[in-house]
C-alpha cells in the first residue's frame, strides 16, 4: 500500500493529512499558525514560522500514522487563494505573508473600477478585482513599501511558498494564480500588458513558471526531508487553490454539480467548459481539471465568524465542556436547536473578516433587546452565515440550473443542526461529504495522479469520495427563511451609507 500526503494551509492552521490509495485518512498533524494584526484591516503571518508549522505538521502526521515513510508516493498542497507571500532576491521572505482576509488594499479596486481599468482587463482575466488579490496587494506595496517591492524576486501564493521550501524550485500553480487576476485566461498564461494595466509592470518578472495541480514541480530536498521525515527525492506536485481541492474531494467533476465550503471563507462554486462572462458572478478561474473553469462566488464571511463568537463570547462554556470531556460545539448545536427560527428576529451580518457587500462593512448584530440571550445571538450567527452563502448561491443560479443537491464541506458540515438550516433556507437537499480533512484530500488526489496511483481525477473521485448523508429541506420552513433573508438584506441595505464612517 502506498500513501499520499496532502498539505492544507488555511487562515488559522497548517495541516498535513496522510491518506491511503482508497482515500482513507490515516493520520493528521495540525499546527496553529499565528495571525499577526499590526494595524486594523491587516492580517499577516511570519513566513519562517509558516514553513516550520508545515514541516512540524508533516512530521506529526507521519509519527502518528505508524507508516514507513518510504511508502509515501507523493505530496501536494491545498491553500487559500489570494493574499501574497513574497520572497526576496536573497531567497528569504521579503515581508510577512499576507493572508486572504487582509483589507489594506481596499482602495485599489475602487480606483480601478472608477478609472476603467477593471472593465479594460475583464476580457483577459474573466473576474472582478478583489482587494485581497495579489495585484492589489502588490500595487499597495509599490506605493507604501517600495523598498520591499523592489526587493521581491518571487511573487508566491501560500502553496507556492511552502512548495519552494520543500523543493527549492520556484513555480506557481494555475488555479491560484488565475484566481488572483495574475493570468490572462484568454491566452492561458502571464501577460506583461496586464501587469502594466495595474501599474505594476515589474511584477511580470517576479512570476514563476505555471504548473497544473497534478504536475510534478520537483522533489523533496535533503534539508526538507530532515525536517519533515518525508524521504529525500519524493515527488512533489504543484497543488491547487483550496476551493478546487475541496471541490474535487467533494466529487465536483461534472457541470451538473454544485458545492459549498463553509470554512473561514464562504465558497460557492460549479465548473463549466466556458467561463461566465455576463457580469453576474465575481470569479472565473482555471479549475484543476484541465479544460474546465471554476465559476465561484466567495467572501470571508463563513464559519470563521463562528470561531470568533466562541473565542470571545463562550470562553467559559468552552472550558467547561473541555473539563467534562465534551465539545463546545455540542452545546452550540443544542442551543440553536432549542430556538425555532420564527422565535428569534436577531440578525447577524457575518463581516468580521471581510464582506461580500462593501469592503468597509463590519460584523454587526441588529435587533437585540433585553429579552435576548446568548443562544439567540448564536442562532443569528448560524443563520447569518447561511444567508451570506445564499447571497452567493443566488448569483450562481442565474447561470446554472437548480441542482438536485448541493455538496457541503467545511466546519459547518459537521453540525446536523447547521446543515438543516442550509437545506431549509435554500430549499435544496444538502449532501454531506465524509468527515475528513477535505482540502488535504484534494491535494493528496493531485499527488496521487502525479505519482501514477490514479489515472485521472475521475478515477480518484470514484475511489476516494464518499457522501455520508443527505439532509432534505423542510417545506414548512420555506416562507419563514425567505422572510428572514429579506430582513437580512434590508439590514445590509440600511447600513450601506454608514460603512464609510469605519474607514481605517
Amino acid at each position: 500500500m502506498k500513501y499520499l500526503i496532502g498539505m492544507d494551509n488555511g487562515g488559522t492552521f497548517s495541516k498535513a493529512a496522510i491518506f491511503d490509495e482508497n482515500g482513507t485518512q490515516i493520520a493528521v498533524g495540525s499546527i496553529a499558525t499565528e495571525t499577526l494584526t499590526p494595524k486594523p484591516g491587516y492580517t499577516e503571518r511570519d513566513m519562517d514560522a509558516l514553513w516550520k508549522a508545515n514541516a512540524d505538521a508533516i512530521r506529526m502526521a507521519i509519527e502518528k500514522s505508524g507508516i514507513d515513510p518510504k511508502d509515501i508516493a507523493g505530496v501536494s498542497f491545498s491553500g487559500h487563494g489570494k493574499g501574497l507571500y513574497p520572497v526576496g532576491k536573497d531567497g528569504r521572505p521579503a515581508y510577512n505573508g499576507i493572508i486572504s482576509t487582509d483589507a489594506r488594499a481596499w482602495a485599489y479596486p475602487k480606483k480601478w473600477n472608477e478609472d476603467g481599468t477593471a472593465k479594460a482587463i475583464y476580457s483577459k482575466t474573466f473576474q472582478e478585482i478583489l482587494y485581497m488579490q495579489p495585484v492589489c496587494l502588490l500595487a499597495w506595496m509599490k506605493d507604501h513599501e517600495p523598498d520591499v517591492y523592489n526587493n521581491i524576486k518571487y511573487v508566491f501564493s501560500v502553496n507556492d511558498y511552502v512548495r519552494y521550501c520543500m523543493t527549492g524550485a520556484a513555480n506557481m500553480d494555475y488555479t491560484i494564480a488565475s484566481g488572483g487576476n495574475l493570468v490572462n485566461m484568454a491566452a492561458g498564461g502571464f501577460d506583461r500588458e496586464l501587469m502594466e494595466a495595474f501599474g505594476i509592470p515589474e511584477v511580470y518578472d517576479m512570476l514563476s513558471p505555471l504548473k497544473y495541480p497534478a504536475e510534478i514541480c520537483g522533489t523533496v530536498t535533503a534539508e526538507a526531508a530532515a525536517q519533515t521525515l518525508i524521504p529525500e527525492g519524493t515527488p512533489v506536485a504543484a497543488g491547487m487553490f483550496d476551493v478546487d481541492a475541496c471541490g474535487i474531494a467533494s466529487g465536483l467533476s461534472d457541470e451538473d454539480k454544485m458545492c459549498m465550503i463553509a470554512g473561514t471563507w464562504s465558497i460557492n462554486e460549479f465548473i463549466a467548459r466556458e467561463p461566465v462572462l455576463n457580469g453576474t458572478v465575481a470569479l472565473n478561474s482555471m479549475f484543476c481539471i484541465p479544460g474546465y473553469y471554476l465559476v465561484e462566488e466567495s467572501s470571508p464571511t463563513s464559519a470563521g465568524n463562528m470561531e470568533w463568537f466562541i473565542r470571545n463570547l463562550m470562553s467559559y462554556e468552552k472550558e467547561e465542556a473541555k473539563t467534562k470531556g465534551g465539545s463546545v460545539y455540542d452545546l452550540t448545536n443544542k442551543w440553536v436547536a432549542e430556538i425555532e427560527p420564527q422565535d428569534s428576529n436577531v440578525i447577524f451580518l457575518p463581516f468580521l473578516n471581510g464582506s461580500n457587500e462593501d469592503a468597509l462593512a463590519k460584523g454587526t448584530f441588529v435587533g437585540l433587546t433585553a429579552y435576548h440571550k446568548k443562544s439567540h445571538m448564536l442562532r443569528a450567527v448560524y443563520e447569518g452565515i447561511v444567508f451570506s452563502h445564499i447571497t452567493h448561491v443566488k448569483k450562481l443560479l442565474k447561470n446554472h440550473d437548480i441542482p438536485a443537491s448541493i455538496r457541503l464541506s467545511g466546519g459547518a458540515a459537521n453540525s446536523d443542526v447547521w446543515v438543516q438550516i442550509f437545506a431549509d433556507a435554500l430549499q435544496i437537499p444538502i449532501d454531506v461529504i465524509e468527515d475528513k480533512e477535505i482540502g488535504a484530500q484534494g491535494a493528496a488526489i493531485a499527488a496521487g495522479i502525479a505519482a501514477g496511483i490514479y489515472a485521472d481525477y475521475q478515477d480518484a473521485i470514484a475511489r476516494t469520495v464518499h457522501i455520508t448523508k443527505t439532509i432534505a429541506p423542510r417545506p414548512e420552513y420555506k416562507e419563514i427563511y425567505e422572510k428572514k433573508y429579506e430582513t437580512y438584506r434590508k439590514v445590509i441595505d440600511g447600513l450601506s451609507s454608514a460603512w464609510s464612517c469605519f474607514e481605517n
